[in-house]
């Protein structure tokens, strides 16, 4: 499985390089097609322009295919981190049921205290690995949105009314989600240190 991940990463980074290169013979194209026009060579430059066109939709189509199989790889990683897990976690329960069969209390809370903390481990990896592949899945609308209002304004671009409204200040989201998850793992630190 860690071979098909490879594959996966593979796979997806040759699609975002040909992409790259999709993009740069479209500014070629768009290149020829103004030396045509300034030639006065009509039919030269509708062809130059075509192959333009035709160079940023496979661009933009490799982009969307690369963007889906990181998507993918992402899950299979997933699934292989809570594949290890589960192995740990039957071997806690296998120590669990030795400690039961000799009622060796001592032993029993000690096992139980590792059966709880790999458990909330899993909770918060589960949390966290749910999250990443909403992330890398689907990408929400406002973060586009900003992105696209802070790169418009780093080049002075007007993009006014071609956007749903964005927030100008405030914090990222995402930073909002990061500050929520380190709160809670901080949280739960302390309580193991207690």
């Amino acid at each position: 499985m860690q071979n098909q991940l490879f594959q996966l990463k593979f796979t997806s980074k040759s699609l975002s390089r040909q992409s790259r290169k999709c993009e740069k013979e479209q500014k070629k194209q768009i290149r020829l097609m103004k030396k045509a026009i300034q030639k006065g060579n009509q039919e030269g430059a509708r062809i130059y322009a075509e192959n333009s066109i035709r160079q940023k939709n496979q661009a933009m189509s490799l982009l969307k295919l690369s963007s889906r199989i990181d998507g993918v790889a992402s899950k299979i990683q997933t699934a292989l981190t809570m594949k290890k897990l589960t192995r740990s976690m039957k071997g806690v329960v296998g120590n669990m049921s030795k400690a039961m069969e000799q009622m060796n209390l001592v032993e029993m809370t000690s096992v139980m205290d590792k059966f709880e903390e790999q458990f909330d481990d899993l909770g918060i990896m589960s949390e966290t690995m749910g999250e990443s592949m909403d992330q890398s899945i689907s990408t929400p609308n406002e973060e586009v949105d900003l992105l696209i209002q802070q790169v418009s304004e780093e080049h002075g671009l007007s993009i006014q009314g071609q956007m749903k409204s964005v927030p100008t200040t405030g914090k990222n989201m995402e930073e909002e989600k990061i500050e929520n998850n380190e709160d809670s793992i901080l949280e739960r630190l302390n309580k193991l240190k207690n």
